[in-house]
């Protein structure tokens, strides 16, 4: 076992953290597809409103993949498809039957997974529409089974308070967890489990899984960060990665030849009794989770991580990856009084505020504290940065268009973790400049 230090980062020591307890939902009438929130695809709509649909269908593929599908998490019918600026297809939303049918995929046995050649295995899971929970680094894309990886790294749990915890969404599932580990072992012989060194949990249940270890602060779970600070030559750059509830998913379907559609999802109320995991569905509507308080003193919902997510309205739907929704107090315009407030209760990564001496977790809020200024180089970013880039002279180089010097600074080194922008004094929208950048990089590497 291999235990990594991560000396930077941030300690995300927030309130609010979802607990163990599990709840469930009504049943849903309505889900939803979001093909808008999975990154470089272009989605090629297989259906039409009215069209009858089982769980498992194909509702899009990708036009530059054909052979990725995306499936339905619902039985019935096609009640909307909703499109944004410029005709992109925000949602494909599915009115529910009451005996929702499902498709049939192909599966394979533990018995027979040991003979199954890779090629037909990413055949099934490309038919069986979970191959896009594997990904790849360092640019996040669906991977792609014609490039095999160096390496392929699982992770179990999150310095992301708000995200699931796994002593709920692994729970009596240490059977799928190995079959999925054996599936991926098809693909790459470097098959890495990695997990915090405090989660006593992990170790207790699943110690002869984990190879990697890691001690540190957020964002020390995310393979990026691990790869970055293991990594001894070049093609150990080029590697694929899945989060663990996203693997119990890809067994199962495997296993059983159905499209899976159970989520865990980790919801941040604005109470601590409504911070719960809810066992709901995949696509189900962002509005069937918030807990009744929210709903009546209103709040931000955010989807996907506090600093990684999605700022959405509770009209719309979970996308494909998404496993949890925090709800965000709104911060009043004006504070009477602010300046004179010393900032004890004040969440700051800045040593000048008396949070520092607050060792009890704090309550995030929507505000900016500030007005966006220009950058005075104080190496802030720098100073938290988990992957030691210099985020102040990419951003710079960025913006005069420098785009070798950018790569040059660490730009395909960066995880998209967020904090960069977060710490930022000057309250620079880095991190976002950085993930538009590397995208667009992508794509030009596509087309030459």
């Amino acid at each position: 076992m291999i235990t990594v230090k991560i000396d930077k980062g941030y300690n995300l020591n927030l309130s609010g953290k979802p607990s163990l307890k599990l709840d469930a939902p009504e049943n849903p009438t309505h889900v939803a597809a979001v093909p808008e929130r999975i990154p470089f695809i272009k989605p090629k709509l297989k259906v039409d409103i009215g069209d009858p649909v089982k769980i498992g269908s194909v509702l899009f593929i990708d036009k530059k993949r054909p052979d990725l599908k995306f499936l339905s998490p619902g039985g019935g019918k096609i009640a909307a498809i909703n499109y944004g600026h410029r005709r992109v297809i925000k949602e494909i939303v599915i009115k529910l039957s009451n005996k929702e049918p499902k498709k049939k995929l192909s599966s394979i046995s533990e018995a027979d997974l040991k003979k199954t050649k890779k090629e037909k295995l990413a055949a099934i899971l490309m038919e069986g529409g979970v191959w896009p929970f594997i990904r790849a680094l360092p640019f996040r894309e669906i991977a792609s089974p014609d490039t095999l990886p160096h390496s392929i790294w699982i992770s179990l749990d999150s310095k992301d308070p708000f995200q699931p915890d796994p002593r709920v969404y692994l729970h009596t599932q240490e059977t799928l967890l190995n079959f999925g580990i054996n599936i991926l072992n098809k693909f790459s012989s470097n098959v890495h489990v990695i997990a915090p060194a405090d989660n006593s949990y992990l170790f207790e249940n699943h110690k002869k899984l984990i190879s990697h270890t890691f001690s540190g602060c957020y964002p020390a779970d995310d393979p990026g960060v691990i790869l970055y600070h293991t990594k001894k030559s070049s093609p150990e750059n080029h590697a694929w990665y899945i989060n663990g509830q996203d693997l119990l998913l890809l067994a199962q379907m495997v296993k059983t030849g159905t499209y899976p559609i159970e989520r865990t999802v980790a919801v941040s109320g604005l109470s601590a009794d409504e911070s719960v995991h809810v066992k709901t569905r995949m696509g189900a509507k962002i509005d069937s989770l918030i807990p009744n308080s929210s709903k009546k003193n209103g709040g931000h919902y955010v989807t996907g991580g506090i600093f990684r997510g999605h700022i959405t309205q509770k009209e719309t739907y979970l996308g494909f990856y998404e496993t949890s929704l925090g709800i965000i107090p709104a911060f009043p315009e004006k504070e009477f009084f602010g300046f004179l407030r010393p900032g004890f209760d004040r969440l700051s990564y800045s040593r000048l505020f008396l949070s520092v001496l607050n060792r009890s977790a704090m309550k995030i809020d929507n505000s900016m504290h500030g007005e966006e200024r220009s950058c005075i180089n104080c190496g802030t970013c720098a100073e938290a940065c988990a992957v030691d880039i210099l985020p102040q002279f990419m951003y710079k180089s960025l913006v005069a268009d420098e785009i070798e010097d950018a790569l040059s600074h660490g730009l395909l080194d960066c995880v998209e973790c967020g904090l960069c922008t977060y710490v930022c004094p000057s309250k620079i929208e880095l991190s976002s400049t950085f993930t538009k950048e590397r995208r667009a990089y992508y794509q030009e590497q596509l087309t030459e």
